[in-house]
């Protein structure tokens, strides 16, 4: 069944929402590939899909500008390709080969690229926040006005090294926004079982930390919310939070399934608020595109992603000697 149409205006532009469709189809497709490889073995360890959230980092990254950082946890891939990171490279890191971002060493969790100013994908709970601190901490001494997105989940939200960060975020005045992507189950745990607070934004009170909770679901309301974050964090006020509402369609995981919830919760979802179809409808009512255009826009972007598995699965394995690079010592010294 396909989504319920909406009857929303806006004045994004056709060139705008072209954008934003082409690059949360380009998530949904590659994840819906990764799914398949994992299926018949090409991709080993663990692997988190996005497929659902793509509204929250298409529409962050329509605001950033050039040198703006980002870090995040490990469901990543969405992050990889709306910064700009090659599909390829990333598929190709995913299935732990040498053509990979990070040469098949780090796999879906941990590939990094410096070219981007992606600071990785994280695989302990909550560790990146901090780390993003640091990021921004060194873009406010170099007084660049660069901005990190800090993203992490509502599970990782109710870490104590979150608070410490937003205490000492705000303390140091940080250009750093705190993404949290609030998909409402953690790993399994829906978040009224796991907090009391009525909105995670809120605890940024207690720290004098402005923040907003956002529509994920909404691409344009995401845009919004990030340019109004940027804004004050460019004009040296410090810290923002965005609590981000989403919902992802798949289990925590490949290996869940996501029994803690029913079907027709995530079928209801699918009709009505998913993101890539109310961008798709607002290109109809808007004459900005006909059926037969997104039909053509999907399959360039299915070819894109067929390219991108078929590069990853004739990549070579990482030679043995990978091992010893990117280390900090290949030897552990003598005592004298």
């Amino acid at each position: 069944m396909a989504a319920k149409k909406t009857t929303r205006k806006t004045d994004a532009s056709k060139e705008d929402l072209l954008k934003y469709y082409r690059e949360m189809l380009l998530i949904r497709r590659f994840e819906e590939k990764a799914g398949q490889l994992y299926g018949m073995g090409l991709i080993g360890g663990f692997c988190h899909l996005y497929i659902g959230q793509e509204a929250v980092v298409v529409g962050l990254e329509a605001a950033t500008e050039e040198g703006d950082k980002r870090i995040t946890s490990y469901r990543d891939h969405g992050h990889m390709l709306a910064c700009g990171m090659d599909p390829k490279g990333v598929m190709a890191e995913l299935t732990g080969r040498e053509g990979g971002y990070s040469r098949g060493k780090g796999g879906s969790m941990h590939m990094f690229s410096k070219e981007k100013n992606f600071y990785g994908g994280h695989g302990i709970v909550a560790a990146q926040v901090p780390i993003g601190a640091g990021l921004a901490f060194a873009d406010k001494y170099l007084e660049n006005g660069r901005v990190t997105f800090t993203y992490f989940g509502d599970g990782a939200a109710n870490q104590g090294q979150v608070a410490e960060t937003y205490n000492m975020a705000e303390l140091w005045g940080l250009p750093v926004i705190f993404v949290i992507e609030n998909n409402q189950y953690a790993m399994g745990t829906a978040v009224k079982r796991a907090t009391h607070s009525p909105g995670f934004w809120e605890r940024g009170a207690a720290y004098g930390i402005k923040g907003e909770e956002v529509d994920g679901m909404d691409v344009l309301a995401v845009k919004a919310a990030s340019e109004k974050a940027i804004a004050h964090c460019r004009a040296g006020k410090g810290p923002y939070i965005l609590e981000v509402k989403t919902y992802r369609y798949r289990g925590h995981s490949m290996s869940d399934p996501a029994k803690y919830r029913t079907r027709e919760e995530v079928q209801k979802m699918r009709e009505e608020r998913d993101p890539i179809e109310g961008v798709r409808q607002l290109l109809l009512a808007g004459k900005h595109a006909t059926e037969d255009d997104l039909k053509a826009i999907d399959k360039e972007i299915k070819d894109i992603v067929n390219e991108a598995a078929e590069f990853a699965k004739e990549s070579p394995e990482p030679n043995l000697d990978e091992l010893y690079t990117d280390i900090y010592a290949t030897e552990i010294p003598q005592e004298a």
